[in-house]
């Protein structure tokens, strides 16, 4: 029983160098094809990563604003003794969730290019120029 390993070897013992060239250049074609989708990928999950990350930094400046527009009108208003410390609590309250969300936002938010496909495209690179410099001779 035959395996496909040696009939695809057998083929391309018979195969001219012409065909050979247009196989490898097919295979480059895909490959090209397929690492544009996984940079597209790869991009795309960065994007989200990085829109929740902006969307927890804006929401903990709006707390932040929130913390104070709360607590500055209850310090006026009450200014009577301790009616100010109910307004601080309130005030610090917002702001520890305000500084959470910003450090979460801040730790999730990566302004970088996806490692992993750009290694992935100089390996296919330097793989479809062997493939090309082997099919020539």
């Amino acid at each position: 029983m035959e395996t496909t390993n040696t009939r695809v070897a057998a083929d391309h013992r018979n195969a001219s160098s012409g065909e050979l060239a247009a196989e490898v250049v097919h295979d480059v074609q895909r490959l090209v094809d397929l690492e544009v989708r996984l940079a597209r990928q790869a991009l795309n999950e960065l994007a989200i990563t990085n829109a929740i990350a902006a969307a927890c930094m804006g929401v903990a400046a709006m707390i932040a604003i929130l913390a104070v527009f709360v607590a500055l009108p209850i310090v006026v208003v009450e200014g009577v003794p301790w009616h100010w410390q109910a307004a601080l609590a309130w005030a610090l309250a917002y702001l520890v969730i305000a500084g959470a969300l910003y450090l979460l936002g801040r730790s999730r938010l990566r302004l970088q290019l996806p490692k992993r496909t750009l290694d992935s495209l100089k390996e296919n690179k330097e793989w479809a120029l062997r493939q090309l410099r082997s099919a020539s001779r």
